[in-house]
């Protein structure tokens, strides 16, 4: 048994603002970022090459808030997050803050292979990235015009619009079981729209955004990144599994639907154990999502039920 799991995101994204081309539209880029993951594990590549695919085709996906399409800082630009974790090994790399790296999921596997730390941020993960033969993008290759007018409508005090809601339709994340049993998750995101000081959320952060453990299983979260960092979100699951004798769909729904909403966390998940199983849960009106599992037809969903 093999299969992979995707998410682009989780909050608010009213029907009617949808709209049925736009709606077709986030299907299309989560099927082909499936597709993408997919073709590696039924190749027999590994689960973090399939991750790594997986999220960096999101990346490329103007439509995410991930890459290409990342939301705008309060000033202006773009600030970038990414991790990545091994779960045969519990090796794991994250990079927060860049802004020239055009997939930073990439650049956090890098780290994960070739470095002896697990987080980098800003200018020295740059520095890094350029000692292992990066090339750097311009930031405004990141720029999009709707990015741009969410900001705008931020600034303008828009009472219909919270910084917090608009930027969970985009985070994107991936896990994934290779045939060889081999656990991974990866997350990437362009954070909060209106974000200051350099804020960095869950995504890069190693049992909040993401976590991949072969004895339980993996991780990829989207939604209120204060929130996944103080309830430890990813490890929890993990750990209720491990130490707690929880189903994965159990694990999952006790810390999004219960752990998550006493906090006030609005956001969601999707897992994968040793199995196969795959859980994708969210607490929000809706979570861009799409999965498949060896000799199974693909799965994308937007809203509840699909």
């Amino acid at each position: 048994m093999f299969g992979l799991a995707i998410h682009g995101g989780a909050g608010t994204l009213p029907r009617a603002e949808a709209g049925a081309g736009r709606d077709l539209k986030y299907r299309a880029g989560l099927a082909a970022a499936l597709d993408a993951g997919f073709a590696l594990l039924q190749a027999g590549g590994s689960s973090l090459d399939a991750v790594t695919r997986a999220v960096a085709v999101l990346e490329d996906d103007p439509l995410f808030n991930a890459g290409r399409g990342s939301v705008f800082t309060a000033d202006g630009h773009n600030e970038l997050d990414a991790s990545i974790m091994d779960g045969g090994t519990l090796r794991a790399g994250a990079v927060c803050g860049v802004t020239h790296i055009r997939n930073p999921i990439e650049l956090a596997r890098t780290v994960l292979e070739h470095s002896e730390y697990v987080m980098l941020s800003g200018a020295g993960a740059e520095e890094f990235a350029l000692s292992r033969g990066f090339a750097l993008v311009p930031n405004r290759y990141f720029h999009t015009p709707e990015r741009l007018r969410q900001l705008e409508r931020i600034r303008d005090g828009d009472k219909g619009l919270s910084a917090l809601t608009i930027s969970h339709v985009g985070t994107v994340g991936a896990v994934a079981l290779d045939a060889g049993g081999r656990l991974a998750a990866a997350t990437s995101t362009g954070g909060m729209t209106g974000k200051r000081y350099n804020r960095i959320g869950d995504s890069p952060i190693i049992g909040a955004g993401t976590y991949a453990d072969d004895r339980s299983c993996a991780v990829s979260a989207t939604g209120h990144g204060e929130i996944f960092i103080r309830a430890a979100v990813a490890h929890d699951i993990c750990s209720r599994m491990r130490f707690g004798g929880r189903a994965l769909n159990e694990a999952v729904r006790e810390v999004v639907l219960e752990e998550l909403v006493a906090l006030g966390g609005e956001g969601g998940v999707i897992a994968i154990d040793p199995r196969g199983d795959i859980a994708m849960e969210f607490n929000s009106e809706g979570m861009f999502r799409a999965s498949r599992r060896a000799g199974e037809a693909a799965h994308i969903a937007i809203y509840r039920p699909e």
